[in-house]
């Protein structure tokens, strides 16, 4: 299907959170309960619609594991967002948060929406983090905060379009320069060159994406 913009999302955060649950149940509407750890980097896509326009989300899924930081590193140049996961039945992996994201800031641009996600909600018994620790880390670093259990499917969609809508505002906003891939953004060629939503000076491109 044709699309209007191609975002790039990465997911990240410690071993055993739940990320690649999370992509595959957003992108295939599944639950896997025995998962392999992810080795490097594994990949996903789906198409949503904002404000009527089809929006080709591209996410990446990486491995938490310290030995593969350096591989993740490399995946944030080039992204417009970010859901940084923690389990909120392993205090732990909440605790590295501040690691997590000192690092996607340090190697994404500065403009990258940032999600952030307490998984496995479904686990009430086993809580660890309360929702209102996660409540206050989201807003004392701006970011967005949502709690998802991979395994109901609970709140796994709107975290993903939640995202894209926060990048898209910032696009009609001008704050992404849509024109340079590096921000993780590329215009489909379903994208208007007649819109309204290009920002100041901004060009359109009539040439179609080499990707995917």
């Amino acid at each position: 299907m044709s699309y209007a913009y191609l975002f790039k999302y990465i997911i990240i955060g410690d071993t055993g959170v739940g990320k690649s649950c999370l992509l595959l149940q957003f992108t295939d509407k599944r639950f896997q309960p025995v998962h392999d750890l992810t080795i490097g980097v594994e990949f996903g896509a789906r198409m949503i619609t904002i404000d009527g326009k089809h929006i080709k989300l591209q996410i990446w899924d990486t491995a938490g594991q310290e030995a593969f930081r350096s591989i993740t590193r490399s995946y944030y140049r080039g992204a417009a967002g970010a859901l940084l996961v923690y389990d909120i039945t392993r205090r732990e992996t909440f605790n590295h948060l501040t690691t997590w994201l000192d690092d996607a800031r340090q190697h994404s641009n500065s403009n990258m929406v940032i999600m952030l996600i307490g998984n496995k909600s479904d686990l009430e018994s086993r809580r660890e983090v309360k929702k209102e620790e996660g409540e206050a880390f989201a807003r004392e670093h701006g970011l967005i905060f949502m709690e998802t259990s991979a395994k109901t499917a609970a709140n796994v969609e709107e975290a993903f379009i939640n995202t894209a809508k926060e990048i898209y505002e910032k696009i009609q906003e001008g704050v992404f320069d849509i024109n340079n891939e590096a921000n993780g953004i590329k215009i489909g060629p379903q994208h208007s060159p007649t819109s309204n939503n290009i920002p100041p000076g901004g060009q359109t491109s009539n040439q179609s994406p080499s990707c995917c």
